[in-house]
C-alpha cells in the first residue's frame, strides 16, 4: 500500500487539474464583472457629455439672444463644486479679443426650452480680472439677491444697466 491508499482509501484525494479549473472560473467571473462595470460606466459619462455640450451649446445662444452680440468667444463656467446645472455665461460688451473689454455675466438656470435656457441674473465685470465677487459689479436677479458682487461702484465708463430680455 502506498501513502496515497493510506491517506485516501478510496482515491478521491484533490484533483490539481479541478482546482486549476475552478479558479480559472472566478477570475474570468471577476473579469467579466469589472468589464460590465467600466461598460455602464462609460456609458453613462458619455451621456452625462452630451448632455452638458448640449446646455453650453444652449447657453451661448441664450447669451447671444439677450445680449444682441453674435459673438463666438464666450467664457461658460459650469456650477462644478455644487454639481447643479447652473451655469455664468460671460462674454465682452464691445468687439475685441476675449476679455479685453469689459464682461457681461449672465447666469442661465434650468432645462433647454426652445434652444435657450432662463437667465435668472447677472452681473458685470472690468476687463482682464478674473471672475472673482471682488471685481463684479451692477449685478441684477439673483446675483444681487445672493451678493455676488462686491465692487460697490461701477468704474468710469463701463456700461452698468442690468440686461433686459431672455
Amino acid at each position: 500500500m502506498n501513502d496515497r491508499e493510506r491517506t485516501d482509501p478510496q482515491g478521491e484525494g484533490t484533483d490539481p487539474g479541478r482546482e486549476h479549473t475552478n479558479l480559472r472560473l472566478v477570475e474570468t467571473t471577476l473579469l467579466v464583472v469589472i468589464a460590465v462595470v467600466l461598460a455602464a460606466a462609460t456609458i453613462n459619462d458619455l451621456a452625462r457629455q452630451v448632455h452638458v455640450n448640449h446646455r453650453l451649446a444652449a447657453d451661448m445662444r441664450t447669451w447671444r439672444a439677450i445680449t444682441g452680440h453674435n459673438y463666438v468667444n464666450l467664457d461658460v463656467e459650469e456650477d462644478l463644486k455644487h454639481f447643479t446645472t447652473r451655469d455664468v455665461i460671460c462674454g465682452n460688451t464691445a468687439p475685441g479679443a476675449p476679455g479685453a473689454r469689459p464682461q457681461v455675466c449672465l447666469i442661465a438656470i434650468g432645462p433647454i426650452r426652445g434652444g435657450r435656457r432662463h437667465v435668472e441674473g447677472g452681473f458685470y465685470m472690468p476687463p482682464e480680472l478674473a471672475d472673482d465677487a471682488y471685481h463684479r459689479y451692477a449685478c441684477f436677479g439673483s446675483a444681487l439677491l445672493h451678493h455676488w458682487c462686491l465692487l460697490k461702484y461701477v468704474p468710469r465708463g463701463y456700461p452698468d444697466a442690468p440686461l433686459v430680455g431672455g
